[in-house]
């Protein structure tokens, strides 16, 4: 009866932790480092990141979408001896994703972090995704652009 008791406690513990994931509003979804930008538009927001990114050492990178924007650096030792091989050049990428939260004129700004060897050489560079984490490294540069961004209105 006991093993009864716990199994019946344990399912309800459960379905009490997963019904919060799924109820979690939109404005607070996203994953780590993620940032709410609120009424503005994708040019507002990644002209707040070009003013934004460069004062880290961060540089344009040549990757941009309409809802996107990228920025390299150089890696530092700790990445290149994680991630290099035999002398070769890393970059950290950092791809910002921008996406519309319905019903409004609110955006999510989702960053997404890469290494890259051999930026560059056709048919030798190579892009790594990093874990989750390592977005979380970008919500204080995140939070600048949203503060910059915002108020901007529609295009």
């Amino acid at each position: 009866m006991k093993s009864i008791h716990t199994c019946l406690t344990a399912l309800t513990f459960l379905s009490f932790i997963f019904s919060g994931c799924l109820v979690t509003p939109v404005q607070q979804s996203g994953g780590i480092g993620s940032v709410t930008v609120t009424n503005s538009n994708p040019s507002a927001i990644i002209n707040a990141a070009q003013g934004v990114f460069p004062n880290y050492g961060y540089s344009p990178s040549t990757t941009h979408f309409p809802t996107s924007v990228s920025f390299d650096k150089d890696a530092d030792r700790f990445a290149r001896a994680m991630w290099g091989s035999y002398g070769v050049p890393q970059t950290i990428r950092v791809k910002i994703q921008i996406i519309p939260i319905p019903g409004g004129n609110d955006y999510r700004i989702i960053p997404k972090v890469f290494t890259i060897s051999n930026e560059g050489e056709a048919g030798f560079e190579s892009k790594r995704p990093l874990a989750g984490l390592w977005n979380s490294e970008f919500a204080p540069l995140l939070k600048q652009v949203a503060t910059e961004a915002s108020g901007a209105g529609t295009q």
